[in-house]
């Protein structure tokens, strides 16, 4: 009696058996290594169908490597600091450390249930006192290498609770999550680390990085933003100076105004009299705004002017200064000579205040006055009213007139060349209780001192309230914050802010290397053999900040003697989206749950009977489109999720959830799973055949042309660019020739069933190791060699032959592969195809093609 496929009994009883023989713990091996790496998650509590096809995707390449005879180091831990949790102590009156907790061991087990092949003996927590030791000894590396360092800098201020918000505690009205109130910005001492100081190199080593997409690569090169121009100074009528940095400073000359930002530290120096309410009321109003709405050039510009004047270098001519929100004093010098004839910015901001607009890049055509233009003239043409450089040709940045200007600039001791990026130092200071503590005490007497390494970890204290009103949690504890200075012993105070949690993700993957270590963040002989990572996978909204912090921690760290490597990550994959489809009301702006939706085919709101718009999008709980894993794991098992994930689209391309196709792939490993038994019942097992390939018969190499044609395919598929949906198809092929085959008893059909095990194991592990086991295979199948195709089975002794009459296929034949031309025309011509349809027709023409096609041109 046949017997029946049941997920659930064959996935426990290998996850119990892997865990208990410990299959997928890290070997110490002699073997070329493979460091296979998913980005680690937030410890939600739940996992969506993302994270199932991240660590799947990361799982099947971990698993192929292994097969391949490599070393495979494929680790998971959790990303555990952050607000949620701060989040849930004000909501539920649960501790962060306990709701964490209890997330990541439900997640843990979730993650379990998948199959995935992680050494968990490797598992570390942000939020582990054992982990944030070292992450707080690293900061003090950055430290002692002045790459780490305190000033002011705006936060988002609570007016009614008197607290600091995260920029996720804003809503889109810029008003508290909690009180309502309208969020203003406060300026606080912070810290901050230097990456700045390797801005250059972030830039340069993207050429290291081939196995990034593209998109990643230009990704980060935009923000770091590298531009070349001239540093030139503007001074005051009272003598103050005014730099500017300008990557066109050609049109010096044809500077009208200047721009100050409203937090610019000389704005109140420059401030006449009259102008101080106007000033004050446009700074407040300033700071209620986030850098990223004070940046959209779509919104009307606004600005006062600080009844102040500076005096142009070039020429000596004073010109009004102002200030306006549109520049940001993070960004350049916070402040800026505009030119308004030639930046449309500038243009806008000139034409709405009624300021002086002066071409200096005359157009080619001269239908185009520069001295009466209706917008911002941005191209080329020749220098006018410029004095000294009238006439040199004017490029877009990059032309003559550039050079000649910084050369100008130079010879009369007016400015000089310089790089500028856009990348800001990164501010890593939050006023917040769950994160890792800075390890720095305050002295009046020493300054800002590093607690000492032999101190560390500085502990988050336990003893709490979460109010989410007043100051960060820690800075209420008095207890905690006083201590004696380090140095001197002088009564002093512990800094109260904690780490942006971007920090703890910025090394962990070094933690991995050598995850129980008491005495070191990592022995470096451990990190410099396994890294960097060979295969990264992770999501493209973590294409800038993660990944460059961590490229910028690796090379501080190298610096400081620790690595020996350039680049954290040689290969990125950058998975796509899983989207289901969705309903919403194009009236009303709402999302109608899936379930709430009675026919597909004209979908209706059900409060309303309005129609739906239906689409694709990704999943998400506000949207009402989400898939829950656990249900898809407990009616169809983990190998079909995996299957249907991998199978449905390529990495890299969005994924659309479709129920019919899950059932499908269902179907496809029952057919396996019967396929198989019905060998085992046959044959009572199969031993590894030997194949004399000569001897065989015709249904015996077709099998066994499908069988390493599958091995050549799927081997391709799973390396490089990995495309595993075509890998699955290839199982289809291999499973529909076995199941097609007409030489059940032959080695060439064992052959084929063991084949097809071994190539499901890394897809369908569950199913694999269960399907070996039963075929009486020593070992695990998952520490089996990957199978190498044979090329002789490859070739084909007869093809198929389409035979043609004027261009159209009248049907085939079977011949020898190794026909000649001549050949092929005589079996042609003598074929039943031909006979019926030339007759007595005459042949003035025969096209042959080699291994494809004849075809006859008749009259």
């Amino acid at each position: 009696m046949e017997s029946k496929y049941e997920p659930a009994a064959i996935e426990a009883k290998w996850q119990q058996t892997w865990a208990s023989e410990g299959l997928d713990q890290t070997p110490d091996l002699e073997r070329p290594k493979f460091y296979a790496l998913s980005m680690f998650p937030y410890p939600s509590g739940s996992l969506h169908m993302g994270h199932v096809r991240n660590y799947t995707i990361t799982d099947v390449i971990a698993r192929v490597k292994r097969m391949q005879g490599y070393r495979v180091l494929h680790p998971m831990g959790w990303d555990a600091f952050g607000l949620p949790a701060e989040n849930a102590a004000i909501d539920r009156g649960i501790h962060p450390a306990q709701w964490t907790e209890q997330n990541i061991a439900q997640m843990r087990s979730q993650l379990q249930r998948l199959g995935l092949s992680y050494d968990w003996s490797r598992e570390v927590a942000t939020c582990d006192p054992d982990y944030y030791r070292w992450t707080q000894w690293i900061f003090l590396q950055f430290l002692e290498a002045g790459l780490a360092y305190q000033r002011q800098a705006a936060v988002n201020w609570d007016p009614v609770d008197q607290t600091v918000l995260a920029n996720e505690q804003v809503d889109s009205a810029g008003r508290s999550w909690r009180s309502g109130a309208l969020v203003e910005r406060k300026l606080l001492k912070q810290w901050f680390l230097k990456i700045t100081d390797y801005a250059e190199q972030l830039l340069q080593d993207l050429d290291q990085l081939s196995g990034w997409p593209e998109r990643v690569r230009l990704m980060q090169e935009h923000w770091i933003g590298k531009s070349t121009g001239a540093r030139v100074v503007f001074t005051t009528a009272a003598g103050d100076d005014l730099p500017v940095f300008t990557t066109r400073p050609d049109t010096l000359w044809g500077a009208t105004f200047m721009v100050l930002s409203p937090e610019h530290p000389l704005v109140e120096k420059l401030t006449a009299p009259d102008r101080v309410a106007a000033i004050a009321d446009y700074q407040k109003e300033a700071a209620q705004k986030s850098d990223i709405d004070r940046s959209d050039e779509s919104r009307e510009k606004t600005g006062v002017w600080t009844g102040s004047y500076a005096i142009n270098p070039v020429n000596d001519e004073n010109i009004p200064i102002w200030i306006a929100d549109y520049v940001l004093m993070g960004y350049g010098t916070g402040a800026i000579m505009a030119v308004p004839a030639h930046d449309p910015r500038d243009f806008e901001f000139a034409q709405r205040f009624s300021l002086p607009i002066r071409g200096v890049v005359q157009p080619a055509d001269p239908s185009l006055d520069v001295n009466n233009l209706t917008q911002a003239w941005t191209e080329g043409g020749k220098m006018v009213n410029s004095g000294p450089l009238d006439g040199i040709p004017a490029g877009k940045g990059t032309g003559e007139s550039v050079a000649a200007a910084i050369a100008y600039l130079e010879a009369n001791g007016k400015g000089q060349p310089q790089v500028n990026y856009r990348l800001r130092d990164w501010l890593i200071s939050r006023q917040r209780y769950w994160g890792v503590p800075i390890p720095v005490i305050h002295c009046p007497d020493c300054g800002p001192v590093p607690v000492p390494a032999d101190q560390l970890p500085v502990l988050l204290p336990e003893d709490v309230e979460f109010s989410g009103r007043g100051a960060s949690p820690l800075a209420q504890l008095e207890a905690w914050t006083q201590v004696p200075c380090p140095t001197c012993g002088t009564p002093a105070r512990r800094e109260t802010d904690t780490m942006d949690t971007f920090i703890d993700s910025s090394w962990y993957f070094l933690r991995y290397a050598d995850a129980r270590n008491q005495q070191q963040a990592f022995a470096p002989a451990k990190v410099n053999d396994w890294l960097p990572v060979d295969q990264y996978v992770g999501g493209i909204e973590h294409a800038i900040l993660h990944l460059l912090y961590s490229r910028f921690f690796a090379k501080v760290l190298r610096d400081r003697g620790l690595l020996n490597f350039d680049e954290p990550f040689k290969r990125l994959l950058t998975q796509g989206m899983v989207q289901n489809i969705t309903y919403k009301n194009p009236k009303t702006g709402k999302y109608v749950p899936t379930s709430q939706i009675q026919d597909p085919q004209n979908p209706a709101d059900p409060e309303t009977g309005d129609a739906l718009e239906a689409f694709y999008e990704k999943m998400s709980k506000s949207k009402y489109n989400g898939v829950d894993p656990q249900v898809v794991l407990s009616k169809y098992g983990a190998d079909t999720a995996r299957m249907f994930i991998l199978f449905k689209a390529p990495p890299e391309k969005d994924l659309e959830w479709d129920d019919a196709d899950v059932e499908g792939q269902f179907r496809f490993l029952n057919r396996v799973w019967r396929l198989v038994n019905s060998f085992i019942e046959a044959h009572n097992g199969a031993n590894p055949p030997q194949i004399d390939q000569a001897s065989l018969s015709k249904a015996e190499k077709d099998l066994r042309r499908a069988t390493h044609t599958a091995i050549k395919e799927i081997s391709e598929d799973v390396t490089d660019d990995y495309q595993f949906n075509t890998a699955v198809s290839e199982l289809m092929k291999l499973s529909n020739a076995i199941t097609e085959a007409d030489c059940s008893g032959s080695p060439a059909y064992a052959e084929a069933v063991l084949t097809l095990v071994l190539l499901l194991a890394p897809f369908g592990p569950h199913l694999a190791a269960e399907l070996w086991q039963q075929l009486g295979q020593k070992g695990s199948v998952h520490e089996q060699i990957w199978p190498i195709y044979a090329p002789a089975a490859l070739v084909a002794d007869e093809i198929t032959l389409v035979i043609q009459i004027k261009g159209k296929t009248r049907g085939t034949l079977q011949v020898p592969a190794a026909a000649s031309k001549a050949d092929l025309e005589r079996y042609a011509r003598e074929s039943e195809v031909a006979q019926r349809y030339i007759g007595d027709q005459t042949v003035k023409k025969v096209i042959v093609v080699p291994g494809k096609l004849v075809n006859f041109v008749v009259a």
